[in-house]
């Protein structure tokens, strides 16, 4: 199991959910190599863009985004699957969502803004 870090944004993100819903959201969010090895679609996916690996955790009708760095889950932002900016992401495309994803420049914006953030 790795440690979960999110910065200030996924953070914001999850506070801004009531308490209940962001303990079941983060009782879901486990993440051990064995998942990243056999990926299950349903949970997760894997978005490669130029090298740089991104994965997605869904967790009822959330997604977390998120790379490993340092031994560490990194958050970068965790997105309701209604939200315009996720919506907007899934619907132009006839792709897999992972897929629509990678090519999407908007959605690598709002990871990098995630990126830069501060840990917490």
């Amino acid at each position: 199991m790795f440690q979960i870090v999110f910065n200030e944004i996924s953070a914001a993100e999850l506070s801004a959910l009531d308490t209940l819903e962001q303990l079941e959201l983060l009782e879901e969010f486990k993440v051990s190599e064995g998942d990243l090895a056999n990926l299950n679609e349903d949970r997760f996916g894997k978005i490669d863009r130029d090298g740089t690996v991104l994965y997605r955790f869904r967790a009822k009708d959330f997604r977390f985004y998120f790379e490993i760095k340092d031994a560490a889950v990194v958050v970068h932002r965790v997105l309701h699957k209604g939200t315009f900016s996720d919506f907007k992401f899934r619907s132009k495309m006839p792709l897999a969502e992972d897929e629509a994803l990678a090519g999407s420049k908007h959605f690598w914006k709002l990871i990098d803004e995630g990126r830069n953030a501060r840990r917490l």
